[in-house]
């Protein structure tokens, strides 16, 4: 059977709660915490080397960490202006990337001072597809472009080989989205070949066998290509790490496997906002908030939420508080946060019951929640060796652990 493993993706070192979560994880016997470098621009490892100050050192090397690089995006791609890293793929204005063995060298130092170590257990390359993505987009020939993918792999090796050499990692592999795919699919990375990429690496390093331990990728009870690529790994001995466990994408859709409850408080902050709201002054916040509630059924999934909100709702309002003074800034400010929060809750509720509505044939024997049933289908896969769970708030671990009784 799998375990449970803590995924950082949207932990932060600025939030008590993602700390407390991490505690209560560690302490509650997870031996494993993925992350990575671009997780929250590093402040996914900041909070891990916090939360890991509260425990021996007995405690400490019981939890394997394992984290990533690739991405060139917030600071390192203001590094990267400054001072340009080595063979980027510039696949869009916001997120560039490299997985050259002179930027893992990089990367790798900034992690161990950001989670206070000498030394990690596994470092994994973050989707090198990139690559693949960006030669379709350039109508490159399908061969010529493997033969470069196959080559930047064989040099990220090496310089991989030679940090187990020097102990300032265990092991190495790699995550890759591209894995899930069908093979027939363009941007699929061919996975059977990467042990004889990492021996020849090792070779070359005089590594007498190779220390490629380690697959991660997409699986879910929605997306289930990836169990073949598992089932290789297994076969060759690697352990397989499965991300995105809740949140699937299936007939072009994305949804998040999980059920929330509905706001209590919701309506009263909906209520007090349009109070506030209910002037000349403020009247384009009260028809945006009035329409919001309207549409909060509509939303595909909560990520489509988030989205619209940093890009299309935060603007809008700023662009209308600046009309008014600092201190009912402030207040109104206040006003929408607590709204927000509740808005959220409310956006979820509604993608739960729509998800459960969609998939209901898919669900049909599911007995329990969406989340325990999703979870369970990976946890029954005789080639999934860790399950990678965003666990937020010490509630979620908790109820994630109770999973495997």
């Amino acid at each position: 059977m799998s375990n449970f493993a803590f995924g950082t993706y949207r932990i932060s070192d600025y939030n008590p709660q993602h700390i407390e979560s991490l505690k209560e994880a560690i302490a509650s016997g997870i031996t494993m915490i993925d992350t990575s470098s671009n997780y929250m621009d590093g402040g996914a490892e900041r909070a891990i080397a916090l939360a890991f100050r509260s425990f021996d050192e007995y405690e400490k090397n019981a939890v394997e960490i394992v984290s990533k690089y690739g991405y060139i995006q917030n600071t390192n791609m203001l590094r990267h202006q400054e001072n340009p890293f080595d063979d980027v793929v510039e696949y869009s204005p916001d997120c560039y990337h490299s997985i050259s063995k002179t930027f893992m060298q990089h990367q790798l130092s900034e992690s161990l001072k950001r989670l206070e170590r000498t030394s990690l257990d596994c470092y994994l390359i973050h989707n090198p597809e990139y690559y693949i993505l960006d030669a379709i987009n350039k109508e490159m020939d399908k061969d010529a472009m493997l033969d470069v993918m196959y080559q930047r792999l064989y040099d990220a090796f090496v310089g991989l080989e030679e940090e187990v050499t020097k102990g300032r990692i265990g092991s190495y592999g790699i995550s890759s989205n591209s894995f899930s795919k069908s093979h027939k699919d363009a941007d699929f990375l061919p996975y059977e070949d990467l042990l004889t990429l990492a021996q020849n690496a090792a070779d070359s390093v005089g590594n007498s066998k190779h220390s490629f331990t380690t697959l991660q990728l997409p699986i879910n009870i929605l997306e289930q290509e990836g169990l073949k690529c598992a089932a290789w790994a297994k076969k060759n001995g690697l352990r397989v790490l499965v991300n995105r466990p809740l949140n699937a994408e299936y007939k072009g859709q994305m949804f998040r496997l999980a059920e929330y409850d509905e706001s209590k408080d919701y309506y009263h902050h909906l209520n007090e906002l349009l109070d506030v709201c209910d002037n000349e002054t403020l009247r384009p916040m009260f028809n945006l908030f009035e329409e919001l509630d309207s549409n909060k059924h509509k939303f595909g999934w909560v990520g489509d939420f988030d989205q619209f909100l940093y890009g299309q709702i935060l603007p809008h309002l700023k662009t209308v508080l600046e009309n008014i003074d600092e201190q009912n800034r402030e207040t109104m400010l206040n006003f929408i946060d607590m709204f927000f929060v509740e808005y959220r809750k409310m956006v979820a509720h509604e993608c739960a019951n729509n998800t459960k509505r969609q998939l209901k044939e898919k669900f049909m024997s599911c007995y329990s929640t969406l989340q325990e049933c999703a979870l369970r289908f990976l946890l029954e896969q005789k080639d999934i060796d860790t399950i990678l769970v965003g666990m937020r708030k010490p509630t979620y671990v908790h109820e994630v652990l109770s999973y495997k009784d």
